[in-house]
């Protein structure tokens, strides 16, 4: 039973975060399981190399669970320095299972916001309709994003766009659902959450004064042209014939 569940997780693991090593595997099993299990027990299934990892689309390489898409069809080492520092996004044991689903993926209020408009304003309330095109767009979320492939989507079901106007609103939809999406780079983590929980902290904050330029010849400012320090009688770099100082430094 034991082997099961371990077998369960790496599979439900590496689906979620594309690539999985194995002593992430067991950091996560002994912190949800009573059961605790040491590294001998991951070792002997990457030896035996089970039947159910392969028909789960994932390979050893290494030290790692991959899943082969990334070997056949990505890079390996690029992913894997994206993720580089990137903490885990770990769900907890019930919802972790169900990524053993490969199809599986976190149904959020984004999601369903442009499910919605799609199912009133391009499908004549068909939801179901509207559903296959979402997951079709979510999939282009999480797997290597473009906004021209996101167009085809709706390209390859003749769907067409009242205006520029109506175009917009749906790609916003889009992007909303782009930023929530879970994603192999980010560990599982959403680039919204990234940024929220990880980045958005550190970022300066704006000086609450506007800054302004002192009128001294160790004024900072550079020229764009020249790539040099203006001084304060120097030719004023917009063009203008006029010394800095009775120009644009006024």
């Amino acid at each position: 039973m034991t082997k099961e569940l371990l077998i369960d997780y790496i599979i439900s693991l590496t689906h979620l975060y594309g690539l999985v090593h194995k002593d992430k595997v067991l950091e996560i099993y002994n912190l949800q399981n009573e059961n605790k299990v040491d590294e001998q027990a991951i070792i002997d299934i990457m030896k035996e190399d089970p039947q159910e990892l392969k028909d789960n689309y994932i390979e050893i390489y290494k030290d790692y669970f991959v899943n082969d898409s990334i070997l056949e069809f990505r890079d390996f080492d690029e992913l894997l320095r994206q993720k580089e520092g990137k903490p885990y996004y770990i769900p907890d044991k019930e919802e972790l299972l169900k990524y053993k689903d490969d199809t599986y993926f976190e149904v959020n209020e984004q999601y369903n916001a442009l499910k919605d408009y799609i199912a009133k304003n391009l499908m004549e309330g068909d939801d179901h309709k509207a559903e296959v095109l979402c997951d079709d767009i979510q999939g282009r979320c999480q797997f290597g994003f473009a906004i021209n492939e996101i167009i085809d989507a709706f390209n390859e079901r003749n769907i067409s766009f009242e205006g520029e106007g109506q175009l917009n609103e749906v790609l916003q939809l889009v992007m909303d659902l782009k930023n929530n999406t879970r994603i192999w780079e980010n560990n599982g983590h959403t680039p919204q959450e990234i940024f929220e929980k990880y980045e958005k902290p550190h970022l300066k904050p704006l000086p609450e004064e506007p800054f302004n330029f002192e009128e001294s010849k160790d004024s900072n400012v550079i020229s764009f042209k020249t790539g040099k320090k203006i001084g304060r009688n120097d030719p004023c770099p917009c063009g203008s014939g006029k010394k800095y100082k009775k120009c644009c430094l006024e």
